[in-house]
């Protein structure tokens, strides 16, 4: 299954469905809010809404506007050791800061960099989706919890981004979180097991790692998360980017407009965006 949001004509609101990319469609599964309600039994069994052509609709994030997305930074060894941050070594607890869902877009979306940027940066990850309520949970508890997988780009304005400690400016530009359908975790497995996260931009790789090498697992972190607020059914975790930024590159590189940055993960799937002048 590769789950996506919709809208279409005569449909009242956001929907959730099951993409066929192979055969250009959409089958309906859900409204989005109705979806969230019971993720894990939508996701058992087929859809049961019709079949559209993919053309007659429009692809949305499958994301409740209320939900949180919560993003790690800094949960790869060596994407530490390539930035300014270094020096600190690593934390007992993970950095983690928000994105707001309006920040979230769709795989093929344009991302515009900000006037007052010299281009954006990119980061692939993986970002896991919660299924269950969460309070005071466990690492196995809260991992049992996510219901699926996206691949996604935590683009980032690094200069906003390092204009204070506080990085939610820098995280925030407009449709700067490309995220792509989300898959059942059953499909995916577990993240410890090391899937290969790629980036490339316009056609060269410039990221390449195994999310075995995370710091803080999946778990670990919702659980320490779930200790301080419970996490909601559709909240998301995005869990942080392998070396290879172009910040941390000599000299620096950027995406501009007319680049096209891609994000694969293993047994996930692939996003393309191109950049744009705002």
């Amino acid at each position: 299954m590769r789950i996506v949001g919709i809208r279409r004509t005569g449909a009242p609101a956001v929907e959730v469905a099951d993409l066929d990319p192979d055969a250009g469609t959409v089958a309906v599964i859900a409204p989005l809010d109705e979806f969230w309600a019971d993720a894990r039994a939508h996701l058992a069994r087929p859809a049961a809404g019709p079949t559209i052509p993919r053309e007659d609709v429009e692809l949305v994030p499958p994301v409740l506007p209320g939900a949180r997305v919560i993003c790690i930074g800094l949960n790869y060894l060596k994407h530490v050791a390539e930035g300014s941050f270094s020096e600190t070594g690593i934390p007992p607890y993970p950095t983690l800061f928000a994105r707001w869902t309006q920040s979230l877009t769709v795989d093929g979306a344009e991302v515009p960099v900000p006037a007052n940027e010299d281009g954006i940066d990119w980061e692939g990850e993986v970002v896991a989706y919660v299924g269950d309520t969460l309070a005071d949970a466990d690492p196995d508890t809260a991992l049992a919890a996510v219901v699926g997988y996206s691949a996604f780009n935590d683009l980032t304005s690094r200069k906003a981004q390092k204009l204070t400690s506080q990085w939610i400016l820098g995280k925030n530009g407009d449709r700067s979180g490309p995220l792509g359908p989300l898959v059942p975790a059953a499909e995916v497995g577990d993240l410890r097991d090391g899937l290969r996260v790629r980036t490339r931009v316009n056609g060269e790789t410039v990221q390449d790692g195994r999310t075995d090498q995370m710091v803080y697992t999946v778990g670990d972190t919702l659980s320490l998360i779930s200790h301080t607020f419970t996490l909601r059914p559709g909240d998301l975790l995005a869990t942080g980017t392998p070396s290879g930024v172009g910040y941390a590159r000599t000299p620096p590189w950027l995406l501009h407009p007319g680049d096209v940055v891609e994000v694969e993960v293993e047994r996930i799937g692939t996003i393309r965006n191109p950049i744009v002048a705002r």
